[in-house]
């Protein structure tokens, strides 16, 4: 007999539709054929099937057994098609009646005891099923939080294949799972770091403020313990919150890597990604034997901070051009062509030389003019020319550290950074793929950057004096906006522009 239930495979970020196929045949010699392009992971399930299908009381037939993952040519990986083969097989025996699983979704890996455990990719699979009208998706219990944030389209989470079982046979009587979605959006809103922790810094701190109120990317130039980790972990509680539809995006990113806690329904907080110095491109930027996301993918819709930026290899900052330009990653191997979405701010921290101590007052220096010249310029141009803000970040003097002053709290910078976003939202609304001032074109340079003509004199003239280059030119256009936003300004004055040109280290040749 045959039958045939639906299931997902996971491609990239996103879910697609897959038969499973069972047909049993009583003649012939015993056996278990599996077709459909499986790796080894699905190919295992035969055996675990067997197993839960006899530990939970139930006949493993000892006949022709043939399982086809149609489409064919689609590769499938994973453990999540366990589940719609148990299903597969109790339908072809007459276990199971064929028209109970008309309009289900089904996914699952399957202990040897029948129990359901919890699989990756769960909410790409749920909204992809919303999208073509099933009516429920039947998965683990435990990726039940996450799949109930989709709308229109019942969740019900199991804990075992009896329960399944159960469910197909008693007419569905069980309600859905679901989820307070604003609620779930505040609970998983709250950031631990705040601002207010970091004493001194004050010029580091305005610059964080500009950074997020225009999406522009920076870079810390400081020596050892001067805290620039400490303002880069604090940035994303100064970023506008995340909307449903960011949170979703991001959630799903995090469902497919295997990121997210059990029993967490959305990832609401903006991600902060800080990978170590000795990463791979590969693990950087996504792909591999299996396509997996990166982490610049992994710091979508938030911040990805790379310390020590200098000891990167090279090869690895290369690959950040694409991402910062277009805000996705397209990964190509010889079976297919993936692209992940991976629109982040870049932070990025460096020493000013080898040792960490050039232009300290309190520590020697102890490296040649040659090494510190070789030092900064391993990160090269074209990624310099994507950061928009490098500023100095000197350690802090030890009265400031011991004062009890304590600076502006993240939620006061946070609204102002709010307010000089929707200014721009409202700038930029005829615009396409444009939210923020960081990602401006040359086109939109001559557009929204008017300059008043005091403004336009102080930068003629910093233009002649410091030596700037065309690429400093429409840098500091960009801060300039921005810090105009802030201001409220319709036009950018002239200490807009000074402000800006205090946010160009390397450029004003300071270090």
């Amino acid at each position: 007999m045959l039958s045939r239930t639906l299931s997902a495979s996971i491609i990239g970020i996103d879910a697609h539709i897959v038969d499973v196929e069972v047909d049993i045949a009583s003649r012939g010699l015993p056996y278990f054929s599996m077709v459909g392009l499986p790796d080894t992971a699905v190919k295992e399930s035969k055996d675990r099937v067997r197993a839960a299908l006899k530990n939970t009381g139930f006949y493993f037939p000892l006949k022709q057994i043939t399982v086809n993952l149609a489409p064919a040519d689609l590769k499938k990986e994973g453990s999540a098609f366990d589940l719609p083969i148990a299903i597969g097989i109790l339908i072809a025996e007459g276990v199971l009646e064929a028209s109970s699983v008309d309009g289900y979704l089904f996914t699952g890996e399957l202990s040897l005891n029948g129990a359901i455990k919890p699989v990756r990719g769960a909410l790409s699979m749920a909204v992809r099923a919303r999208e073509l009208g099933f009516k429920g998706v039947i998965l683990p219990k435990e990726n039940a939080p996450e799949a109930a944030v989709v709308r229109n389209v019942a969740v019900f989470g199991m804990e075992s294949l009896p329960d399944v079982i159960e469910f197909l046979r008693d007419g569905n009587m069980r309600n859905p799972y679901e989820v307070d979605v604003n609620a779930a959006m505040r609970e998983s809103s709250v950031y631990e770091d705040d601002f207010m922790d970091v004493r001194g810094q004050e010029h580091a701190k305005r610059a964080f403020e500009v950074a997020a109120a225009g999406g522009h990317n920076i870079l810390m130039i400081g020596p050892p313990g001067s805290g620039k980790t400490m303002l880069a972990r604090r940035l994303p509680t100064i970023l506008p919150g995340m909307t449903f539809g960011e949170a979703l995006e991001t959630t799903k990113i995090h469902s497919v890597a295997g990121l997210l806690a059990d029993g967490q329904s959305l990832l609401a907080i903006r991600p902060f990604r800080c990978p170590h110095h000795t990463i791979s491109d590969v693990a950087l930027i996504g792909g591999g034997q299996t396509p997996k996301p990166g982490e610049v993918s992994l710091a979508h819709n938030g911040v990805l901070f790379l310390d020590e930026l200098p000891e990167f290899k090279r090869n690895v900052l290369e690959v950040l051009r694409q991402p910062l330009e277009n805000g996705e990653v397209t990964v190509s191997r010889a079976v297919a062509s993936i692209t992940y979405p991976s629109s982040f701010m870049l932070v990025s921290a460096m020493n000013p030389c080898p040792c960490g101590y050039f232009g300290d007052t309190r520590h020697q220096c102890t490296c040649t003019p040659g090494q510190v010249h070789r030092y900064r310029h391993k990160v090269s141009g074209p990624l310099m020319d994507r950061i928009d803000i490098h500023i100095e970040v000197p350690a802090v003097p030890y009265k400031e550290l011991s004062s009890q002053y304590s600076g502006e709290p993240s939620e006061r910078i946070r609204q102002r950074v709010v307010a000089a976003r929707e200014r721009q939202l409202e700038r930029y609304r005829s615009e396409k793929k444009i939210y923020a001032n960081g990602q401006m074109k040359m086109r939109h340079l001559k557009k929204f950057c008017t300059l008043n003509l005091e403004a336009q004199t102080l930068l003629d003239t910093a233009m002649q004096k410091l030596g700037l280059s065309a690429r400093a030119y429409t840098r500091i256009l960009k801060v300039s906006r921005t810090i105009a936003d802030l201001d409220r300004a319709e036009d950018i004055h002239a200490h807009h522009v000074a402000e800006a040109i205090q946010y160009r280290t390397l450029d004003r040749g300071v270090l």
